[in-house]
């Protein structure tokens, strides 16, 4: 009876250490990250007691080498609290707070030489922000990705304010429509652009706009976008799971990387109010400092 309860004890303790949940400040959001038996990095978001994003998978594949998909355990966790004001060199405000909740995940894969990467997550009251970071390691160096597997699993076949995916363009009068009903080639189009590249039927650009059967906007974007190609989106219009896709080059690769480096921050807004996904500084507060000293 003794080893069972030890056995259960045991158990217990390892889906709690794979397994973490943090909210937003004043506990609006909630996220939590897990790893799954097979040990690929997974997340969901709820909006007070409403799922915004069910279990979603990421990951990243790399170019003649293993991914960075599964095979990870947990090797350590930091969290922390920040709560400062910054000035922005314009805008319509003179100060913005920066106020949310991190988590920190470095993730190792023990059968590839302990290889690791760390993805961290930025809860704020109005949003997530989250990344991958590559750390200085023996065992990467320099590296292509050549997808992004991101994953954005919503809760039903929610309204869409959207513009078909294109490698050229985003010079086109956004459709309104399911999930289920985007057609990237048949999307309201400005007939004068001559340069278009649609990617595929079911894929769109970033930002997209979502409302909710209940009324929930959720705006999914990218912030820092700094040497990494911009987002797309790709509808599995069938489970209404959306995938990051990449911009790639000439030849089909995504991104040329060196360790250190991180990507841009995958961004989603959240609000009962259409009004505060325009005023959300979340973008802003996610971007990199002004590097220029005296901007006046």
């Amino acid at each position: 009876m003794k080893k069972i309860l030890l056995c259960a004890l045991l158990a217990l303790l390892s889906v709690n250490i794979s397994a973490q949940t943090i909210q937003s400040p004043s506990g609006k959001l909630s996220l939590t990250f897990a790893l799954t038996s097979n040990g690929e990095p997974t997340y969901n978001l709820l909006f007070g007691n409403k799922p915004i994003i069910q279990t979603s998978k990421l990951g990243l594949e790399l170019k003649d080498a293993p991914a960075f998909m599964n095979g990870f355990s947990i090797s350590r966790i930091d969290s922390n609290l920040i709560d400062e004001t910054w000035e922005p060199v314009w805008g319509e405000l003179k100060t913005i707070r920066n106020h949310y909740r991190e988590l920190a995940i470095t993730l190792q894969q023990t059968a590839i030489g302990n290889r690791q990467l760390v993805i961290r997550f930025r809860v704020f009251d109005d949003g997530l922000g989250f990344r991958y970071e590559f750390p200085k390691q023996d065992q990467l160096n320099y590296f292509i990705v050549t997808n992004e597997n991101t994953e954005f699993h919503l809760t039903g076949d929610h309204k869409a304010f959207w513009i078909p995916g294109d490698y050229d363009t985003n010079e086109y009068s956004y459709s309104t429509t399911k999930l289920s009903e985007i057609n990237a080639f048949r999307g309201r189009s400005a007939n004068e652009i001559s340069t278009r590249t649609i990617i595929a039927e079911n894929a769109v650009q970033t930002p997209l706009m979502i409302k909710s059967t209940d009324g929930i906007y959720s705006n999914i974007h990218e912030a820092a976008l700094v040497n990494y190609p911009a987002m797309h989106l790709m509808i599995d219009k069938n489970n209404f799971k959306l995938t990051s896709h990449l911009v790639p080059s000439a030849v089909g690769d995504k991104a040329f990387l060196q360790t250190p480096f991180h990507t841009p921050w995958r961004t989603i807004v959240i609000s009962d109010k259409a009004t505060d996904i325009l005023a959300s500084k979340l973008i802003l507060n996610l971007n990199e400092p002004s590097k220029i000293a005296d901007a006046n």
